[in-house]
Formats: C-alpha cells, structure tokens, sequence
C-alpha cells in the first residue's frame, strides 16, 4: 500500500502512527507531497479529486480521508482501535471532536499564511480558536476517563491535535487552565510511534 501525506500534516500524521501502532510499517510505503489551497503542487489530485491528504492506495482502490483510511486499516488489521458499540460511539465522537480542533487549526494557520496580511481577518481567526478552546475544555471536563483507557483512534487523533496546536499555534498557550489534558498529553506524546512521526520544526 502507498500512502500520500506531508510531513507537516496531522491528519496524515494521525494515519502514519496508527501505521505503527498496529504493526503495519512493512506494509505501507509513504509518498511524501505538498500543495496548498492555492496550489495543489504535488498533492495526489489524480487520487482524490479534492487535492487533500492523505489519500491511500489500496489493493481495492484508492481511499481518502482520515477517518475512512483509519477504518479501512483497524479493519485490515483487527486491532480494535475503533470498539465495539456502545463504546463506538464515544471513540467516534471524540475523535470528531480532535477532528474538528484540527480543522479550525489548520484554517487558521492557512489564513496567516497564505492570506496577505492586510486581507487578513483577526475576528474569524478568533472565531476559530474559540471552536478549539470551547472543545479542549469539553474534554478536559468530560473525556479524561475515556483518554485513560484502551488505545483508540479517538486518542491517536487528539494527541496529534495536541501536537499541531503546539507547532503552529503554541503562542497561544493551549494548556492554561487544563492541566489533565496537559499531563495526559505529555504520556501520549512519549509514544514511540509519536516521537518517530513528529513534524518538523516549524
């Protein structure tokens, strides 16, 4: 199988450490691409007609999209990363939750990047850390009993969550005020398949 992702990107991030995680390395080469908005580049858009990734090919086809591609590989390997109900339906809903923190953080890191600066927006870019600091302090309430259970792909997706808002938004401070999620981030991030697919330095 063949994986198209970026080394900065942490939905395909989300996929290289479930790679690990369930013992898949040898089967899956990586493909690294860039592209934009803007510019696809070399993103796969032969692939998936959206010009996102990652996208992955499969002796079935190509798939695409995060979560499918994470459902297609507990599949594959029967590592029970996504529960049986009624647990399912948590992890689900966690992992939403991550994935939509990593959807605000991208869209703002887009905005100071690749909008001008007098074309920039300050109000919507405040509208979208508010999405990430009204859904952190959900989790830091709610979900601390579900983070320190069985490996799921719910954790996977908000550790590498964490992880971006560090790397493109760390200025903003997310861990004031949650020191749960802070000290359950720290463990997660010690995770051998963590540490081997960490971006970059910004």
């Amino acid at each position: 199988m063949k994986l198209y992702s970026s080394p900065t990107t942490p939905f395909g991030r989300k996929i290289s450490v479930q790679i690990l995680e369930s013992g898949l390395a040898d089967q899956v080469t990586t493909k690294a691409v860039a592209g934009s908005p803007l510019d696809p580049g070399t993103m796969p858009v032969k692939h998936n007609p959206l010009g996102k990734i990652p996208a992955l090919e499969t002796p079935e086809g190509v798939i695409y999209d995060s979560r499918v591609i994470s459902r297609y590989l507990d599949d594959l390997t029967g590592k029970g990363l996504y529960p049986a109900a009624p647990k399912l339906w948590q992890t689900l809903t966690l992992e939403a939750t991550a994935d939509g923190i990593l959807d605000a953080a991208v869209l703002m890191a887009y905005e100071m990047r690749l909008r001008p600066e007098d074309l920039r927006f300050p109000g919507w870019l405040e509208g979208q850390w508010t999405k990430i600091t009204r859904s952190l302090d959900a989790i830091e309430d709610g979900w601390m009993e579900h983070l320190s259970g069985p490996l799921d792909m719910a954790q996977i997706g908000l550790g590498c969550a964490l992880d971006y808002l560090d790397f493109r938004h760390g200025a903003r401070g997310w861990r004031e005020g949650r020191l749960l999620l802070a000290a359950w981030h720290v463990e997660f991030a010690a995770r051998p398949a963590m540490q081997a697919t960490r971006a970059p330095a910004a």
